[in-house]
């Protein structure tokens, strides 16, 4: 029996990999969101995490064996599956992956995925090469068109010695927040952890972000673009939805998905995602992370540009974009409340986002260090300066979800203060 109304479960299925020893800390903060964990450990999971540390922390019985007949008489793998709102898959190696997509069901854990009716999330965690292999790209594919939802695993540094790339289970903050989006449109409502009251610290406020890079074109085939995934804006819009708020986000073009429980607005063009800023106007907050481009060719070609017999460069003239940061903070009656710039540097971090600060007239500038050697562009980290009238608050190095979160944070104790204030 549920606890109460607003109880959400979920079946965690343990694959064998050296990222499942992040599934204790997974388990520990759904708890802390009062979300039940039952989790089941594959064969090889069972080689990297133990019955009790994992019992522990969900204080519920740990399932391995579909032809255990305590446990099928407790339960049964039929009743396991339909009784979670949510199935998560981490780490999901290729092999398991490979198994979903071949619709296997020789053990509890792909049993338990085939007899679900419910929504399945699956977090991959596997060698570079092993992810980006055909089959596991051809398995991915599958299981994505059968309505599953796969997330990006993370790049950088694997356990084996020398090796490096995509292919890491994404941060734990990451899997939260995908797993809290996920119970929340299927069961209408957002989750708040434990401790937190009503619908959402930002409920009932309207949320405008920008997100990813914009193309410029220089002729229908090229265009002058910045290196943007649009991972941090999108985690801030995420984040922003999560805390309540009706959130707008304008994106430039991005290979990410789109967040759930966010309107967007897909733009190309600096122009267009003005225009696109301007019509989802009024809003309480405005957070400008797009890498907006700084120049546009005044005159695009038409048709493509050939190169000459005399091998000639094509000399373009660069007209600068509207400065959307600077317009949007300038805007009279129409400006947000509170008006947050991000500020990419290679050098001086701090010392351009202060100006920054001043020359667009925001009331807060995130600023962070973008050389090659960070790693920020594209990747799933960040570490950022909170630059405002007030000082200089340095965060460690954190994922870009967290980064989000901690912005969302700032900005309602930030409308909060506000309110107590003016009540005064």
């Amino acid at each position: 029996m549920r606890n109460s109304v607003t109880e959400k479960r979920i079946v965690l299925i343990i694959g064998g990999g050296i990222a499942a020893y992040k599934c204790l800390d997974l388990i520990r903060r759904l708890k802390e969101r009062q979300i039940r964990v039952r989790a089941v450990r594959t064969r090889a999971g069972q080689q990297f995490v133990t019955p009790l540390s994992v019992g522990a922390l969900s204080n519920e019985p740990v399932f391995t064996d579909l032809f255990d007949l305590d446990a099928e008489r407790e339960i049964g793998h039929i009743r396991l599956s339909r009784e979670a709102d949510l199935i998560v898959v981490a780490p999901a190696t290729a092999d398991l992956i490979a198994k979903m997509a071949g619709g296997h069901a020789d053990d509890l854990a792909s049993t338990v995925l085939m007899a679900t009716d419910k929504p399945v999330l699956v977090a991959p965690a596997m060698n570079p090469r092993m992810w980006l292999h055909p089959a596991t790209r051809r398995n991915v594919a599958e299981l994505t068109a059968d309505g599953i939802r796969v997330l990006a695993p993370a790049a950088g540094e694997m356990a084996e010695r020398g090796e490096a790339g995509v292919g890491r289970l994404p941060e734990v903050p990451e899997l939260v927040a995908t797993i809290e989006d996920m119970l929340a449109r299927a069961g209408g409502g957002k989750l708040q952890a434990a401790g937190e009251a009503g619908k959402g610290r930002l409920a009932g406020l309207h949320v405008l972000v920008t997100s990813g890079p914009t193309h410029e074109p220089i002729d229908p085939v090229r265009y002058i673009a910045n290196r943007s995934s649009g991972k941090q804006g999108h985690a801030v819009a995420a984040a922003a939805a999560r805390a309540g708020a009706r959130v707008t986000l304008v994106s430039g073009p991005v290979a990410i998905a789109d967040p759930a429980g966010v309107d967007v607005v897909h733009v190309e063009t600096a122009a267009q995602m003005l225009d696109a800023v301007r019509n989802a106007l009024p809003a309480d907050v405005g957070i400008f992370a797009a890498a907006v481009a700084d120049w546009r060719v005044a005159n695009a070609g038409r048709e493509k540009i050939k190169k000459t017999a005399a091998a000639r460069t094509p000399s373009l003239s660069l007209v600068e974009n509207p400065d959307i940061l600077k317009t949007i903070a300038a805007s009279g009656a129409h400006r947000p409340g509170l008006v947050i710039g991000f500020a990419a540097e290679t050098e001086r971090v701090t010392d351009y986002a202060a100006k920054k600060l001043k020359a667009k007239g925001a009331d807060w500038i995130v600023a962070n260090d973008v050389s090659p050697e960070s790693g920020v562009m594209g990747g799933d980290r960040n570490s950022v300066h909170l630059v405002s009238a007030d000082g200089i608050e340095s965060w460690p190095e954190l994922s870009k979800t967290e980064v989000a979160t901690r912005l969302i944070e700032r900005i309602a104790d930030k409308l909060a203060a506000g309110r107590s204030e003016a009540a005064q």
